[in-house]
């Protein structure tokens, strides 16, 4: 088996800090999915109908910009790619890591933290962005989550 990246978007530090521990337990390499512009507690306001959050979740057309960081994914076989679930899927800025580059003959394996939802229609929104690769479910991580977990899940 080839090399493995963890890469995630985090916009408040919670997936962050799983996917650090998903990384260190699989001896992964680790990227992060930077926005352009940060979001901020006022951006992540779900209540807010006029918050950026929600604009962009209510328009899958968006693709916030991120950060050009370099990355060459042609010695890896596998992606754990992680993010919080906004409105029952992954936020758009996840769609656009995934059209910036190329994952064809990749698995990609999703994680992601939530407050309660589960993927729901995540993997077929993503499909669309990562032509050629291989995307499947892998498991929503909250509360104690291990290096030893992470190696029973994602090893």
């Amino acid at each position: 088996m080839g090399k493995t990246l963890v890469a995630y978007f985090s916009a408040s530090g919670t997936t962050k800090k799983k996917a650090e521990t998903i990384a260190e337990g699989l001896k992964a390499d680790l990227y992060e999915i930077k926005p352009l512009v940060p979001y901020t507690k006022a951006d992540l306001n779900w209540m807010d109908k006029k918050s950026r959050s929600s604009i962009e979740m209510g328009d899958k057309s968006i693709r916030p910009k991120i950060v050009e960081g370099k990355i060459d994914l042609s010695s890896y076989d596998r992606i754990i790619l992680g993010f919080p679930i906004w409105w029952y899927v992954a936020p758009t800025i996840v769609n656009t890591f995934l059209e910036k580059n190329d994952f064809s003959g990749k698995e990609i394996v999703l994680f992601a933290t939530s407050g309660g939802s589960s993927f729901g229609n995540t993997v077929r929104e993503l499909q669309g962005s990562a032509p050629g690769a291989v995307i499947r479910e892998g498991k929503v991580v909250n509360g104690k989550f291990t290096k030893e977990d992470a190696k029973k899940i994602f090893g």
